[in-house]
């Protein structure tokens, strides 16, 4: 029991690392969080500070999903438990402590967490991913269909796993909430299409 809570209190640790706050801080002297969208990820990152920042940040973001389900794998938790794992690294990465609870939205951490539960399933997201942003440009709009083909994807392919898919989709109702600006922007024709300044 107390080693299951560690973990889940390491992931929410893991997660709350606030990568493109520290890294924008260090390498840059900025505080992201004022600058572009003001949100603590990877894309504003490529739009603020440049092609290596967003890379740089999508893997750190990416790895602080992936690690924690991996050592609860490891460690012989649930299936269940190890998707939940993530579902906590995700929301440090929301809600960090270490940046006054204001974090990203969720989208590297949370690929992250899928290529761990189910790679079959992050592949097919990632596709479609790529093809709506390479279409639209938005990039919000290509994460919100990521996730919800995630949903979908465990509906179909795994519908015996009703607890799986209930975690899925709490995930993607997590991923709305934190875009629900961008979902009023798309709606109105003024959300910001993917550019990069560098």
């Amino acid at each position: 029991m107390y080693l299951k809570i560690g973990v889940f209190f390491l992931a929410y640790l893991m997660g709350s690392i606030p990568t493109a706050f520290w890294y924008a801080k260090y390498f840059h002297g900025i505080d992201i969080r004022q600058h572009g969208s003001g949100n603590v990820g990877a894309t504003n990152s490529l739009r603020v500070l440049g092609k290596k920042a967003g890379i740089i940040v999508l893997i750190f973001d990416l790895l602080k999903g992936l690690l924690p389900v991996l050592l609860s794998r490891y460690l012989g938790f649930s299936e269940e438990e190890t998707f939940l794992v993530g579902i906590v690294s995700i929301l440090g990465h929301i809600w960090s402590v270490f940046a006054n609870f204001k974090g990203g939205k969720g989208i590297a951490t949370s690929l992250g967490v899928i290529l761990a539960v189910s790679p079959a399933g992050a592949g097919v997201s990632v596709l479609v991913f790529v093809a709506v942003v390479f279409f639209t440009k938005y990039v919000s709009l290509g994460s919100l269909l990521a996730g919800l083909t995630f949903v979908l994807y465990y509906l179909l392919f795994n519908s015996s796993q009703t607890l799986m898919s209930l975690i899925a989709f709490l995930l993607f109702v997590l991923l709305v909430y934190t875009h629900r600006e961008n979902i009023k922007k798309l709606l109105k024709g003024t959300e910001n299409k993917l550019s990069s300044k560098k």
